[in-house]
């Protein structure tokens, strides 16, 4: 053989196996989605984009690199469950967990699934993890709220409405979460002699009967709750406490952006971005037990100005001093 071809060959049998471990697929990461909003839900979808955008933006992409599954729950009880069944049972790495029933569903299931959550109140009370800094177990995330959120609620439709004595809390009665919640505001409602009536939010027709039902005596307000059923019956809810002249305080600002009167709390899109740096970071070898659980920095008050003249309510200076954003 020449020398030429000699060399030739050599340098093929070695560019060939490197060639070919070239094109050999990078180990795929399955990743379990749980959602607790319904498969059309627009908020839902925003909150998916927002994690696929960050994890692109960390390395990971779909069809490259890792496998995306996602389950609707609707943050009904039976659904969650099933769709917390359906993800276990693909063995995925990490699941993403939205909303408190979400991560109940799949700590019912397993102790070992490891688990992210993103949109969750009060962990700790919840009982997912054991400390915000040491969260232990299986499962860590991003939090919303602590409980004590909602009598910061009550206090601040008080403050805008001072003539209010009943308040009706609208919440989902199979949320363990809500009914939590729903104990720190009669908790708070106690101390500033206010009576408390739950309101159950499941349908449509259970909440306009409720509130209709409410409205028949005097002084009345709402605590509007959040979560999937109330997010979908926001727009219906805005009206009926507009037909009743209820003062209301809601969680979303685009509920008081939309005619509400006020709303106060975190903005709850963002914590599926940082979701994918845990995704990331548990991906190359970090265990959430040691992934601090973490809570929003900043938490908006936004008041409709408009909506409070409609209902004969003069705004306090002070409170309108506090306001992120107030609609004229």
């Amino acid at each position: 053989m020449r020398r030429r071809d000699f060399i030739k060959a050599i340098a093929v049998s070695v560019a060939w196996p490197l060639a070919a471990s070239a094109q050999q697929p990078k180990e795929m990461r399955r990743i379990g989605i749980l959602m607790n909003r319904a498969a059309n839900d627009p908020e839902g979808h925003a909150r998916l984009t927002l994690f696929r955008q960050a994890l692109q933006q960390l390395g990971w992409s779909e069809d490259r690199n890792i496998r995306i599954e996602v389950c609707w729950g609707e943050d009904k009880v039976d659904l969650e469950r099933k769709c917390a069944a359906e993800l276990v049972a693909l063995a995925p790495d990490v699941v993403i967990a939205s909303g408190t029933m979400s991560v109940a569903a799949l700590q019912e299931l397993s102790n070992t699934i490891l688990i992210v959550f993103a949109a969750v109140g009060d962990p700790v009370g919840a009982g997912f993890v054991e400390s915000l800094a040491h969260p232990g177990g299986n499962t860590t995330g991003f939090m919303l709220y602590e409980y004590s959120f909602y009598g910061k609620m009550l206090e601040l439709l008080r403050e805008i409405a001072p003539g209010v004595k009943r308040v009706a809390v609208l919440r989902n009665p199979t949320n363990p979460s809500q009914l939590a919640a729903f104990g720190a505001v009669r908790g708070a409602a106690q101390v500033l002699g206010v009576e408390v009536v739950p309101v159950d939010t499941r349908d449509a027709g259970q909440i306009e009967r409720g509130v209709a039902a409410f409205a028949r005596s005097p002084n009345g307000g709402l605590i509007i709750m959040p979560g999937a059923s109330a997010s979908a019956h926001g727009t219906l809810i805005v009206a009926l406490a507009a037909r009743y002249k209820l003062p209301a305080i809601y969680s979303l600002r685009y509920n008081a952006t939309g005619g509400g009167l006020i709303s106060y709390g975190p903005d709850y899109d963002e914590p599926f971005r940082p979701a994918a740096s845990y995704v990331d970071r548990i991906f190359k070898g970090e265990k959430p037990a040691d992934l601090p659980v973490q809570a929003p920095t900043k938490y908006e008050l936004v008041i409709n100005l408009k909506t409070a003249k409609t209902l004969g309510l003069a705004v306090p200076p002070t409170l309108l001093s506090r306001a992120n954003e107030v609609i004229e």
